[in-house]
């Protein structure tokens, strides 16, 4: 590639002199990400030739600082945390984890699933810190993707993702509009809440979610702060709580249930063998799991992102999993009767759950703090859904892109992105209208688009490029090839699995079909005929937004620094070479050399 420049030589600095100007600071050919573009080179603004540790990263992968830094690895973890959402998402899908497999599922079952989960988080988490740019997976698949087929991997991962992204508030708020009216039934046994009332009520809470959302990063981290630690102390009250006040001796049995029937009792959920039915039931651990990504998306709000956003990561996973874990195994030795949870009129299973084994007021006290988290979790799934949207608009994967990627001038939030997933979240929510296997098909869509979504980069790094990866400050060393190919086996298992229904044979018909397979693939399959079509011959992946030599654009009044090789030798290897594992030589900015026409 030609370059074009002017001879004329600027200081980094305000002195005339080269030489004063920082000499000793890295290239940012040298930030330890995959991605860099051409020779190290990145534009400058000439109002401010400053550049933090954070703006050389993301300036290293293509794209220019857009938003304030204001989240740390504490709050970063706290929306990751609160997407989680442990207690109400435990609660809302209760219904897959005991129904289909009973007590067994929801002890042993949980923790074979946790080691499949584990696996994909931390391969996730070291493709983070390689990576950190809020485009994510999807920028990861494009950079990751053998030569030609990067936009393609990029289209797939990303609108896979979106679709999850898009289900987490709605099924979240959802979940809690339930809980909200079974307390209301359970204080008046009179009162039987109908569809209408629960959509509405739902749908109240995505405004107030939207509204939210659409806050100045620095309010939307105390928020998220505040929720996800009421989430964990609100956690840990129940874990205590249950047991404490289990009231089982009422019904004439023992306080607890025994160990063999706990760990060895499968219940008869479902008309497959029970081994299938264990794995049906890993549903529940799967969308109670697949928040862990946040953190992905939040890296350029987050300072020191390319360390602190794969942290929040691993850890959010491996925290949530165990915690989650002994919420199970509290459930699993108190419950009474499950068909009885499962079938109550109250409509909902923790809510059924709970009366079976405690008084009223502490089942409203129990279900209060479980809205209350569940609210909070809500939030955080409209803040991650908004930053996807936001990249995936960046590099213009929606009809009408130059409105949803605005970011609000006064905010610095993507206020226009928050809205378009509310008004999408608020159609989806249409679902309850046609019954709670309807609106459960958001849950299945979420887990099974998810860890699409999560898998397809970790599998492209694993099985195309290998051993070539150049991997960021967090990663998983030797380690890392085994583990991802224990995440990509384990997705590749559950993806059939989540599309079975609980029935099989003459009994399945279309008021207990599994509909995840219509609803997800349906939608996927529309998206990749649009590739054919026609998205294949515009849609070239990520693409940065920088006026930098890759582009051979007019610099229109930018200034590009000229990495320095220590050792004389200016060359440098490609954007290719680079992903292929490529080393930079050791190499410093010495001068800025004015650009006033870059051409290809």
């Amino acid at each position: 590639m030609a370059k074009h420049k002017t001879n004329s030589t600027v200081a980094a600095t305000t002195t005339s002199s080269p030489s004063s100007a920082t000499p000793h600071r890295p290239s940012v050919e040298q930030e330890p990400v995959t991605s860099i573009l051409k020779d190290g080179d990145i534009p400058l603004n000439t109002s401010s030739l400053e550049w933090n540790p954070d703006e050389e990263v993301l300036a290293a992968l293509g794209y220019k600082p857009e938003f304030k830094r204001e989240f740390s690895l504490w709050s970063t973890f706290c929306v990751s945390f609160a997407v989680l959402g442990l207690l109400p998402s435990f609660g809302t899908t209760l219904y897959y984890g005991m129904g289909y497999a009973g007590t067994a599922g929801m002890t042993w079952g949980w923790l074979v699933a946790m080691v499949g989960i584990q696996a994909v988080a931390a391969s996730m988490a070291e493709l983070c810190s390689s990576m950190p740019t809020s485009g994510g997976l999807y920028y990861a698949s494009a950079v990751l993707a053998p030569e030609g087929w990067g936009p393609f991997a990029a289209w797939v991962t990303g609108w896979s993702n979106w679709l999850a992204q898009i289900t987490g508030a709605p099924s979240v708020n959802y979940g809690t509009a339930a809980m909200i009216l079974a307390s209301a039934s359970i204080q008046d046994p009179r009162y039987v809440p109908t569809q209408y009332q629960t959509f509405l009520l739902t749908v109240c809470l995505m405004w107030v979610h939207g509204a939210m959302a659409s806050l100045p990063t620095r309010w939307i981290a105390r928020v998220n702060s505040a929720g996800s630690t009421f989430n964990m102390v609100a956690l840990v009250i129940v874990l205590i709580l249950i047991p404490a006040a289990c009231d089982r001796t009422a019904y004439g049995l023992a306080k607890f249930n025994t160990s063999s029937a706990v760990w060895g009792d499968i219940y008869d959920g479902t008309s497959f063998p029970d081994g299938i039915s264990i794995l049906m039931s890993f549903i529940g651990v799967i969308w109670t799991m697949s928040g862990y990504d946040s953190p992905f998306h939040l890296a350029e709000e987050c300072s020191n992102a390319n360390i602190a956003s794969p942290r929040a990561i691993f850890l959010t996973s491996a925290v949530g999993g165990t915690l989650g874990w002994f919420l199970q195994l509290v459930v699993a030795y108190t419950v009474v009767d499950i068909g009885a949870a499962l079938n109550s009129n109250l409509g909902q299973p923790f809510a059924a759950y709970l009366t079976q084994i405690l008084p009223q007021k502490i089942v409203l006290a129990v279900l209060s703090l479980t809205i209350i988290a569940g609210f909070a979790m809500g939030q955080g799934c409209m803040i991650a859904a908004s930053r996807v949207t936001f990249a995936y608009a960046r590099d213009g994967c929606f009809p009408f892109s130059n409105i949803w990627k605005h970011v609000n001038t006064r905010t610095r939030t993507p206020v226009n992105a928050v809205w378009f997933n509310n008004v999408i979240g608020c159609l989806m929510l249409l679902l309850i209208f046609g019954g709670e296997l309807a609106i459960g098909a958001l849950f299945s869509i979420g887990a099974t688009a998810a860890f699409v979504a999560f898998t397809t980069p970790i599998f492209i790094r694993v099985f195309f490029v290998g051993n070539r990866f150049r991997p960021g400050p967090w990663n998983l060393g030797r380690f890392s090839i085994p583990i991802g190919a224990v995440a990509s086996a384990f997705v590749a298992l559950m993806v059939p699995i989540l599309s079975f229904p609980s029935v099989k044979g003459r009994d399945l018909n279309e008021a207990n079909m599994n509909w995840t397979c219509v609803v997800y693939g349906g939608p996927m399959c529309l998206i990749l005929i649009w590739w054919v079509v026609s998205a294949r011959k515009w849609f070239k992946g990520p693409k940065v937004n920088l006026e930098h030599l890759m582009h051979g654009r007019e610099g229109g009044g930018h200034q590009v620094i000229e990495g320095k090789d220590v050792s004389g030798d200016q060359s440098s290897a490609s954007n290719q070479d680079e992903v292929a594992g490529g080393t930079p030589g050791k190499r410093d900015v010495g001068e800025v050399k004015e650009a006033s026409s870059l051409g290809s």
